[in-house]
């Protein structure tokens, strides 16, 4: 694990929080669930190409927000397989805790929506607009 990776986990880990990315001096931290900090650092435009990042629960929508991000690495306390093949496809290094088949939803009745609106995508432009389209069905749902 490389210094920065390190010091992200710790953080994460000690703050709570669900998220962390360390580029150069510049710590971007979040406690929000899903993809949202992440959607949110993408369409900033915030700076994060070389970057290390932790992250509690990395599902194939996250995964394809950090290609888009250009981070170099991560660390995912739970990870799916998809995730890691996105990641693997893309050369970025991944550590992990533990990996599973698939994201569950928050009420534990299924896949998580941001992992099922990605699961057959390959290309993370089109795996943003499709995040972009499964978010905003959900804001209008109420979910």
């Amino acid at each position: 694990m490389t210094e920065n990776l390190h010091r992200a986990y710790e953080l994460m880990r000690r703050e709570d929080d669900t998220c962390v990315i360390i580029k150069d001096e510049k710590i971007y931290t979040s406690k929000e669930r899903g993809v949202k900090p992440l959607l949110t650092w993408l369409e900033d435009g915030v700076e994060m190409k070389g970057a290390s990042a932790s992250d509690k629960v990395v599902g194939k929508a996250a995964a394809f927000l950090y290609v888009k991000l250009q981070i170099k690495e991560i660390y995912a306390g739970v990870i799916s397989k998809p995730a890691c093949a996105v990641f693997k496809e893309h050369g970025i290094t991944v550590q992990y805790g533990e990996k599973v088949d698939a994201i569950r939803n928050r009420m534990n009745t299924g896949f998580c929506p941001m992992e099922t609106a990605v699961l057959d995508i390959e290309d993370a432009d089109v795996a943003i607009i499709a995040i972009k389209e499964k978010r905003k069905s959900m804001q209008v749902s109420g979910s």
